[in-house]
């Protein structure tokens, strides 16, 4: 491990991935707690294909494929609450529907793109050791941003995940609040799937959060026990990576997804003896 804060000191590529890690799990901390008290991981999964299809139209009309991706994650998103909000269809039936459509339209929109850049690969399957100092820039004002908006509106959140409908009779705005859930949940897996990657945005929304809710009595300590624990992930991914020569993501993705099960595995066993406890 001394190698590694060795090449720490020295590579400032490592740096930027270490800090990209570090801003990365602020986001995937917060919104990731909302992804699943709401049961909706699938979400993730779904806009990050669907954008596909707003990366190929942007780069058939020469625009930038950020821009075609963050458009086309805001309408995924909106039309999956519009759907769930008016038809009360369910969201994995909306998803799979807007993940089959979009990547369609992103394969035909790439094939008639002349001289196909194949760049566009990358902003779906990323790469931490090749964050530059400008994306920093933009994961840091994602998580300054997801921040304002929790804050500002913590109660009208949390009450949209945990009991729509009551929130609803007591007069709250549910309509708006959920659409700004998935919006700032698309939001977050556009900006980072081009950064991290997809695998490893779905990984960091999801397995730090549930990994919280199993200590966590309230929905903030969950968000900050998600981000801690998405933080030592990243931290430890990296160093791990760096010094066993593998991939920086997928590493990251293993050490986050044992953890997991071990930690599913310590809870049940400790359920078990304090359940017999309790009968002896």
């Amino acid at each position: 491990m001394a190698d590694f804060f060795k090449a720490l000191a020295e590579h400032a590529f490592l740096q930027n991935a270490l800090l990209a890690g570090l801003l990365a799990s602020v986001s995937c901390g917060v919104m990731g707690t909302y992804v699943v008290v709401r049961r909706i991981s699938f979400l993730a999964g779904g806009i990050a294909h669907s954008v596909l299809g707003g990366m190929g139209i942007a780069y058939f009309l020469g625009k930038s494929p950020l821009l075609g991706a963050l458009l086309a994650a805001i309408i995924a998103a909106l039309i999956i609450g519009l759907v769930n909000l008016r038809w009360h269809e369910q969201e994995d039936t909306i998803i799979a529907a807007l993940w089959a459509i979009g990547m369609a339209i992103g394969i035909i929109f790439i094939t008639r793109t002349p001289g196909y850049n194949t760049d566009l690969m990358s902003y779906l399957f990323g790469n931490i050791l090749l964050v530059r100092q400008e994306q920093l820039y933009l994961l840091a004002a994602l998580d300054v941003l997801i921040l304002t908006l929790v804050v500002l509106f913590y109660k009208q959140l949390q009450a949209v995940v945990f009991d729509q409908e009551f929130a609803a009779l007591r007069g709250m705005h549910v309509e708006w609040f959920y659409l700004l859930l998935l919006c700032l949940v698309a939001l977050t897996v556009v900006i980072l799937v081009q950064i991290v990657g997809l695998i490893m945005v779905i990984a960091l929304l999801t397995l730090p959060a549930a990994i919280a809710r199993q200590y966590a009595s309230s929905l903030g300590k969950m968000m900050l026990i998600a981000m801690v624990l998405a933080m030592i992930f990243n931290s430890s991914g990296v160093a791990v990576s760096f010094e066993l020569d593998l991939p920086a993501g997928a590493t990251v993705i293993l050490i986050a997804g044992l953890l997991y099960f071990g930690s599913l595995v310590a809870t049940a066993v400790v359920r078990r003896w304090r359940a017999q406890k309790l009968i002896r």
